[in-house]
């Protein structure tokens, strides 16, 4: 049963965070990327790439705004919350967004609001950097077998995230099994609330698009496509199956 009085090591739920993307990290201190979150146990994880990698759909000021800013005023946020209530960083992240009932009254709009966006943010980078080619293996069956192709996917995907109202994310879900869903949901909500896991989504926050597309955030869904990286996506497939996926 979750316990917010229970103590867990920090440093293996941070180890077990990071176990799929250790070598974009390394990749990404090579680069120099920002780490300001503010001091406390929570982190902002560096781009695993650098600033410009993502031009075929991500502008250069837009993804040091996004990442160096938003992400890391999230960051900032938790940890000023940790200073109120130190036991939120105890705990495994997902765990935290799954029992948000118990997490103290003082602070968990702002653990919703604020951890949400942190692994959201921490998702989305990990699975970007890539060429857009399309998944293969087990990954590519499993889209085939739940959406009818990837051309089905990305047109239900792209539909879903130009419905959502104002701010929020849309996703595709994973179970242990290897079943795909796709969920949308508002400001930085995620499936992780629920207990679900996220295989990967896209931010529809005006934030993440509009110095390049203004208010075309349809055209920045179809853009998204080309800097997918499927083999990070295929490596959250993997770790999914075997029960090893977190945030």
């Amino acid at each position: 049963m979750f316990n917010l009085t229970r103590r867990h090591m920090i440093a293996a739920t941070a180890g077990a965070m990071t176990a799929i993307a250790t070598t974009r990290i390394a990749a990404a201190q090579q680069n120099g990327a920002a780490t300001d979150g503010g001091e406390g146990p929570f982190k902002l994880p560096p781009l695993p790439y650098g600033y410009d990698a993502l031009q075929a759909a991500i502008d250069t000021d837009t993804m040091h705004l996004h990442h160096d800013k938003h992400h890391a005023a999230y960051v900032a946020n938790l940890n000023a919350a940790a200073k109120q209530a130190p036991q939120i960083a105890d705990h495994p992240m997902e765990q935290l967004l799954a029992n948000l009932d118990q997490v103290p009254d003082s602070v968990r709009t702002t653990v919703r609001n604020n951890l949400g966006g942190h692994v959201n943010h921490t998702m989305f980078w990990e699975i970007m950097g890539g060429t857009g080619a399309g998944p293969t293996g087990e990954l590519a069956a499993a889209v085939q077998r739940d959406f009818g192709g990837l051309d089905q996917l990305q047109t239900a995907f792209n539909v879903a995230g130009a419905k959502i109202f104002g701010s929020g994310w849309v996703f595709v879900t994973i179970t242990q099994e290897g079943k795909l869903g796709m969920e949308a949901r508002p400001n930085q909500d995620t499936p992780l609330m629920e207990g679900k896991r996220v295989l990967f989504g896209n931010d529809v926050w005006e934030h993440a698009y509009y110095l390049r597309y203004q208010n075309r955030r349809a055209d920045y869904l179809s853009a998204w496509w080309k800097v997918i990286d499927w083999t990070k996506i295929d490596e959250r497939y993997a770790a999914a199956r075997q029960g090893k996926l977190t945030i």
